[in-house]
């Protein structure tokens, strides 16, 4: 099963959780705000199986609940 990940830059407080837990797939842009390096935060490209385990720790330890995870790929 392909897992999916946005996250919602309306919400994000930049706080880095996701960055130090699951640097691979989680990097902070320019104004701090976290986003997923794999496809530029457009939750299009599957996250490798490899990565899943980070992913959804990275998910569950947001703050902010700001971590999008979808079994299909994600649309504005």
């Amino acid at each position: 099963m392909a897992l999916y990940a946005k996250v919602d830059v309306d919400t994000c407080i930049g706080c880095g959780n996701c960055e130090a837990i699951a640097p691979d797939i989680f990097d902070l842009d320019e104004e701090g705000l976290a986003f997923v390096k794999l496809d530029d935060n457009q939750g299009v490209t599957p996250i490798p199986e490899d990565q899943v385990e980070g992913l959804k720790e990275a998910a569950d330890e947001c703050p902010t609940s700001s971590i999008v995870l979808e079994e299909h790929p994600l649309k504005d």
